[in-house]
């Protein structure tokens, strides 16, 4: 069955790849990017089943202005993907208040502009999907990246609460998230690291130095995760977060044993804060 699509950060990248797969698959789309020329190939080749649009979703005029597109182009909008998003690696004591925040604003306050402009008219016509492009990184750290780390915990809390929300309306939110991927993130947020104070080398340095050679053999591959997203639009039932990369599996798993590690060796302190415990202060589990 045919359905609307809006794709952000449609220009390049895995936004391109689920655009192109969409569009194979006999969907309409509103195509986004910050620059339209990106999209003229895909407007010659599927003609009046492709609107493209000019998107900065850190706007939410241009937001609504988009999801308006679909509803007036193709007469409603099923299917959202918030995919627009970047990172860069520099230790957080470096990173400019206003640098930090336009990382932030893209990956972060970009779902949230473009969920609120999709929600009111998925609730009237009772269905639709919005799935959030996300990344392990929302379930895990990475020293070096903390806006973009910061920002895709954001959406992965964002995603559960707004799924509960919308449930009863028959609409659905998803969260993917990938680990790394052949579409030259990596190189653009890690590729020119600007010098650092020497006593984050150890941290971030290390980082930058581990990464330098997984940059162009990323495990995750942009065709078959933008296959997945098209089947996971047609899904019924879905939990709220999905990881793709055996790396992304791997790297999740690793990060949610720890924690449950902590948790536990931590379990009579967390106990003995309720009002009803008795007592001393339990002796505190450190390693």
């Amino acid at each position: 069955m045919s359905r609307i699509w809006l794709v952000t950060g449609s220009g390049s990248g895995l936004g391109r790849a689920i655009t192109t797969k969409a569009l194979e698959a006999g969907h309409r789309v509103v195509a986004t990017a910050r620059d339209v020329r990106q999209l003229d190939d895909l407007v010659a080749a599927y003609g009046s089943r492709i609107r493209p649009a000019r998107l900065d979703v850190t706007d939410e005029r241009e937001g609504a202005a988009a999801v308006d597109l679909a509803i007036s182009a193709f007469g409603q909008l099923d299917v959202l993907v918030n995919n627009a998003g970047f990172g860069e690696a520099r230790p957080f004591e470096e990173v400019p208040s206003d640098d930090f925040r336009r990382v932030v604003e893209t990956n972060f306050f970009g779902v949230v502009n473009l969920t609120r402009a999709a929600l009111p008219a998925m609730r009237q016509q009772r269905g639709g999907h919005i799935i959030q492009i996300s990344s392990f990184g929302g379930r895990s750290a990475l020293a070096g990246n903390a806006s973009y780390i910061a920002s895709k915990w954001a959406v992965g809390g964002f995603t559960e609460t707004i799924a509960l929300e919308v449930a009863p309306f028959d609409v659905k939110v998803t969260a993917l998230e990938p680990g790394g991927m052949r579409t030259n993130w990596g190189k653009r947020a890690f590729g020119n690291v600007p010098a650092m104070l020497p006593d984050y080398d150890a941290s971030v340095g290390e980082t930058v130095r581990q990464l330098g050679a997984y940059w162009g053999n990323e495990a995750g591959d942009p065709e078959k995760i933008a296959q997945v997203v098209i089947a996971v639009a047609a899904a019924d039932r879905l939990p709220p977060h999905i990881l793709l990369g055996s790396d992304a599996l791997q790297g999740a798993l690793a990060a949610e044993a720890a924690r449950k590690a902590a948790d536990e060796r931590w379990k009579a302190v967390s106990a003995w804060t309720d009002v009803a415990a008795v007592g001393p202060l339990p002796e505190l589990p450190f390693e």
